[in-house]
């Protein structure tokens, strides 16, 4: 009997996504005005993301919770409207106990 443990993932997001995050790049590079918001949470033993793009053409939100087998995207027409459930969200998820401990530009390296 083997200890190695099969840890593959079921759901590879680069693979499944990369196209529809390929044209989100290209549009950060032709637009000066893109707002990105990057919020990690806390909570017991669990870490939770709740990320904002937006542009004056519309918004997306991304949501990964370690509860849910993916990540949910969400996008908005309005940029406002967007950025209004981005806080909203952070609100309601405070009040369910996590704890906010990142909250600015997106981490990268």
């Amino acid at each position: 009997m083997s200890n190695d443990l099969d840890i593959t993932p079921e759901f590879d997001f680069e693979d499944e996504f990369d196209d529809e995050l390929a044209d989100f790049d290209t549009f950060d590079k032709e637009h000066d005005d893109v707002v990105l918001r990057t919020a990690v949470m806390q909570k017991e033993n669990m870490i939770a993301l709740l990320c904002i793009k937006s542009a004056p053409v519309g918004a997306a939100i991304c949501r990964v919770d370690p509860r849910e087998a993916l990540p949910s995207v969400q996008l908005y027409d309005d940029p406002k409207a967007a950025h209004h459930w981005f806080s909203r969200s952070l609100i309601t998820s405070k009040r369910n106990g996590w704890n906010i401990v990142y909250d600015g530009l997106p981490l990268s390296g």
